[in-house]
Order: C-alpha cells, then structure tokens, then sequence
C-alpha cells in the first residue's frame, strides 16, 4: 500500500476523469500500461533532493502548484499568433501541437514523401494500433521515475513518425510544441514515437516554446527507435516561455550499425531539465551527443545523459556546453556505461562551462561505469570564465568591452551550433544566441 501525498491528488483525479474520457476510444493495451504507470507515478512520487539523481534540482516550485490540465483546440487568434512564430518558419514539412495536441489545421505532413507516416500519436493507436504496440512504452522506463510514469499515465496525444526501410529524406520533419495557459497554470504530457526503419535516413526537430509569458508546466517523452543501419539526427530547442517548468525524457534505441547524433539546445524556462539516454543495443552503433545551455536571471537547466554501451564494437562521442550569467544554475550528470561484453568500445565525454558572473553556479558530475576490459574511455569537465588575454587582445584591435566579450561568448557556443546540419535551425539559432547576448551586455563603442 502507499499513502497518496497532497501533491499528487490532482493528478490522480486528473488521471481519473481522462480514462473515463478515453474508454472506448484507445485499445485496452494502452488503458493497461496508463493504469500501470499511474500506480507507479502514486508509489514513487515526486523525486527530492535527497534522491541522488536530483541532488542538485529541487522540484517543489512544480509539485507546490496546482496544475491543471491544458485544454486543447485552435482559435483564430491562436492561429495568427503561431504563423508568426519564427520557429513556424524553418522550411521543411511541420507537425503542430497545441498544449500537446495536434493541430491539423496548422500541420504539413502532405509535403512528406510517400510511404513515411506522420502525424497524431491519438490517431495512430486507432489506426496503427499493432505496430505501436511493439515499441510505445517499451524502452522508457516508468516504474522507476516520476515524471515518465506521470507521463505515461497521461499518455494521450502527441507525433508519430515512422520512416519506412531505405527511405532518405532530404528535409527535416519538424514537431512543434506551442503552449497557451490561457492565463491559468496548465500542464500538458506530450508523447512522440519515432522509428526509422532500416537504412532510413530521416532528421527530427523538436521544439518547445510558449505564446506567452506565462507559468505551465510541459512534461515530455520522447522514445525514438533506429533501425540497423539508419542515420538519424535529432534536434531538441527548449525555448519555453521564462516563468515556464519543463521536463523531457529522450530515450533512443539503437540497432546495429546505426548512427544516431542528438543536439540539446536549451534557452527557456525558470526549471527546465532533460533527460538524454541512448542504448547502443546493436554491434557497431554510434552515438554522438552534443548539447548547450544558455540561461541567466534565475534559470535553472539540469541536463542527465546516459550512454549504454550494451554490444562491442560501438563507439560515441559527447560534448555539453554551458552558458552561465546572472544568478541562474546549471546542472550536467554524464554517464557511459559499457556492459560486461561491450568489448572494443571507443567513448569519450566532455563538459565544458563559461560563467559570466560571479552569481551563476555550474554542479558538472561527468561519470564512466566500466564493466569490460578492452575498451577505450574518457571524460572530463571544464568551468572558467572568459580569458582577459583573449578580451585585451580583441580591445587592442579597435573592439569594445562588451563587443569582445560576446564575441568570445558566441565562438564559445558556435562549437555545438555549428554541428547543426540543417541550416535554416542553424542560422535561427545563431541569431537568437547573438541578440541575447547584445540584449543582455549591450555593446558599446572601442
């Protein structure tokens, strides 16, 4: 037995009145794992600070408020105020969800190419009910964590996206998540399914923002699966509004010989954190994890990656880098596991962070779990601020203080944009990350 705390009760009601909601229109396979992952979510509760997992993040600004579920449907003015975003505008074929539910009206799968599957996870377990049944739910956990159970149990909409073996798209397929609270605090539970079939090549961008300056909380999974052999590229843009709470699990799949590189960017949020895991489940997989932070004011990101070397002969490559100013704090736990029979592994890891005030706290725990004996492994973290040579150097040639000070700032965090292949995100991102910089330092004449 478990005793229900205060802060969970509205989320079981919640739980509740969404199963009466659903009943008749989702197969019993899924009611079960809801009603399993509920009960896991109401045993386990919200994690503390005396969880090691969540030494350094405490979520208590969230499990303090009474949220309330998001509601769903498109307004004429919401309509307008999403065309203009400019994260609307990247040129490829886009899925739009409105507080976790899909948008139609605002959506393109039609520019796909035939034969890839795109759209409302709701629908696809009306009509791709089978095929979702032998992945939804099965790599992402929720009997040991709080929020993946709470999201499991609240599981309802979000994208599907299956490309089909051999297929090559040229272009990104864009999932963007755009919250409205409507003035009231609100909490949606996101869930997408990706799968690239075999010898597939496919990108996905992720992104999360909100129309407002407003609170609500955003608590996502995402359960991505690689085929063998299939290169996938994944981009994650955290650009949630500043009063903002957000969680996301990324939990990737990998099968032999696929190539699978991720890129964090984390912007938004008054407490944000993400979670990165990757299983190289398939002999000779790669796995490339590149992420940045960029916060100020009283911002807090937390970002935990895990990297599972469960078969030999896989390599990875991670880096993370921070942006620190203000009063805000970051947080990056870095794990590679390499199993008993993982031989020939070849992994390294690396946090690096800039702290732009004396105010801003990084707690960086890079950390390497070895159980094979023929392996290849490092890790290592970096915290500095900027060099004065570097800013004395940029000051003898003409350019003002806070000039050179961005300047050095974006060359910092060009090293993980500059990854970003597609470059219509790149350029976005680039310029975001400049007037951020100038809006916050200014920049004043030599």
């Amino acid at each position: 037995m478990f005793v229900v705390k205060e802060n969970e009760g509205p989320y079981l009601s919640s739980f509740t009145a969404l199963e009466q909601k659903l009943a008749a229109s989702t197969p019993s396979w899924v009611h079960a794992i809801r009603k399993a992952a509920i009960g896991s979510f109401a045993e386990l509760g919200f994690p503390t600070t005396h969880d090691e997992e969540w030494k350094y993040t405490s979520v208590a600004p969230i499990t303090n408020i009474s949220f309330q579920p998001a509601p769903d449907g498109l307004t004429g003015s919401l309509a307008e105020k999403t065309w203009r975003l400019p994260l609307a505008a990247l040129g490829c074929s886009r899925l739009v969800f409105i507080n976790g539910h899909y948008c139609r009206g605002l959506s393109t799968p039609e520019t796909l190419p035939k034969g890839v599957k795109a759209g409302s996870l709701a629908a696809a377990l009306v009509d791709d009910g089978t095929l979702l049944e032998g992945h939804l739910a099965r790599y992402t956990d929720y009997r040991d964590h709080a929020f993946v159970a709470l999201n499991t149990a609240f599981l309802e909409d979000g994208a599907f996206v299956e490309i089909p073996k051999g297929l090559v798209l040229e272009k990104p397929i864009h999932l963007l998540y755009i919250s409205d609270a409507g003035g009231q605090p609100t909490v949606s539970h996101p869930r997408n399914l990706i799968v690239a079939g075999r010898q597939s090549q496919v990108a996905i961008i992720e992104s999360y923002v909100g129309l407002a300056e407003e609170m609500y909380f955003t608590n996502a999974v995402t359960e991505l699966v690689a085929g063998e052999g299939a290169v996938v590229g994944y981009y994650k843009v955290q650009q949630e509004s500043t009063p903002a709470y957000h969680y996301a699990r990324v939990q990737i799949h990998q099968e032999r010989s696929s190539n699978v590189s991720t890129h964090s960017i984390a912007l938004g949020g008054l407490l944000a954190r993400e979670e990165v895991r990757t299983v190289l489940g398939g002999e000779g997989a790669e796995a490339t994890l590149n992420g940045l932070y960029v916060i100020t004011g009283q911002q807090h990101v937390d970002n935990h990656t895990t990297i599972d070397h469960a078969k030999p002969h896989c390599n990875s490559r991670e880096l993370y880098k921070g942006v620190l100013e203000g009063k805000s704090t970051g947080v990056f736990n870095g794990k590679i596991i390499v199993r008993k029979d993982a031989q020939k592994t070849d992994s390294k890891q690396s946090n690096k962070n800039l702290l732009l005030s004396e105010d801003a706290v990084i707690n960086t725990k890079p950390q390497l779990e070895i159980y094979a004996d023929d392996v290849k492994c490092t890790h290592g973290a970096t915290i500095g601020q900027i060099d004065p040579e570097a800013i004395f150097y940029l000051r003898s040639r003409g350019i003002g203080q806070s000039e050179a000070r961005n300047l050095l700032t974006h060359a910092f965090a060009n090293d993980i944009l500059g990854r970003i292949k597609y470059e219509p995100l790149r350029q976005w991102l680039e310029g975001t990350l400049f007037r951020r910089l100038t809006k916050d330092h200014g920049v004043e004449e030599a």
